[in-house]
Formats: structure tokens, sequence, C-alpha cells
């Protein structure tokens, strides 16, 4: 095998040692955010969207932007969120037809049920992998992201 056809390959492993690795913590996370957020009476996925609104209204667009997940699945979860009194549709003055989403005062109170839970969880991660080591990941996590969105664009 060349050196090239080597490189190749070992670029390829870590492309594909990424993908698992990010697919696997995925998983892992999903099952904690879960754990977390059911005795609040939410999902995962209905805090994801309502901790994306806290500090303040966005349009569907730009909550899925930010979580990297398609518009209809944030569509979906936010008419949930509305459904069931968590969130709201307010006026946007940018856009007449993508209102913006907040919550309301029983979906702030939700999130408020989940706080203790997590601080204790990530507490617990803290002991369990050193803080410097977390916030390099983190920040290791931020670069490839940014890399793998220029090489989509």
């Amino acid at each position: 095998m060349s050196a090239r056809a080597k490189q190749d390959r070992a670029e390829q492993d870590l492309l594909s040692g990424l993908a698992l690795g990010a697919f696997r913590l995925n998983g892992q996370f999903l099952e904690i955010a879960e754990d977390l957020a059911r005795p609040a009476g939410l999902t995962a996925a209905w805090w994801q969207v309502l901790g994306a609104v806290l500090d303040r209204p966005l349009p569907v667009a730009d909550i899925a932007r930010t979580m990297g997940i398609t518009r209809q699945s944030v569509q979906r979860i936010a008419n949930l969120l509305v459904e069931k009194g968590l969130a709201e549709y307010q006026p946007n003055p940018a856009h007449r037809r993508a209102k913006l989403v907040a919550p309301t005062e029983q979906g702030f109170e939700a999130i408020a049920k989940i706080n203790p839970t997590h601080s204790a969880f990530a507490g617990r991660l803290a002991q369990a992998m050193d803080p410097a080591e977390l916030a390099d990941a983190l920040s290791a996590i931020h670069r490839l992201s940014a890399a793998l969105e220029r090489l989509a664009d």
C-alpha cells in the first residue's frame, strides 16, 4: 500500500471514528436528557426547543439552525409545546409569517424543575472527568463543528 493510500485510509478511519463517537455521545446525551426532563413532564426534544428560547423568543428556523435539526422537527415540537401550554407564538416584527416561539410561565416552571437534577448531574460529570478536560472537549467540538460547516458550504 502506498504512503498516500495509507494516509487516505487513516483519514477515513479518523472521520469514521469521529462520526461513530458523535453518534454514541448523542445517544448518551439524549438518554440523560430524557431522564432529567421526565420528572418535569418534558421530553428531551421539548427541553431542547424550550431551552433555545429561554433568553429570547426565536423563529422556528433559527431554533432549528442553532440545534442542527430540521425546521419541520422544530415546528412539530413547537406546536406540541404550544398545545401543552409550555410555549406560545408571538408576533415577529422582522417577519409577518414566521412567528416567534417563546416559553410561557408554565414552560419556565418546567425548565426550573430540571435545574437541580441537571446541576447535580453536571457536578457528577465534573467529578468523573476533570473540568479542564471537559472544557477542552467542548472547544474541540466547537472547532470540529465549525470545520464541518465550512466544508458543507
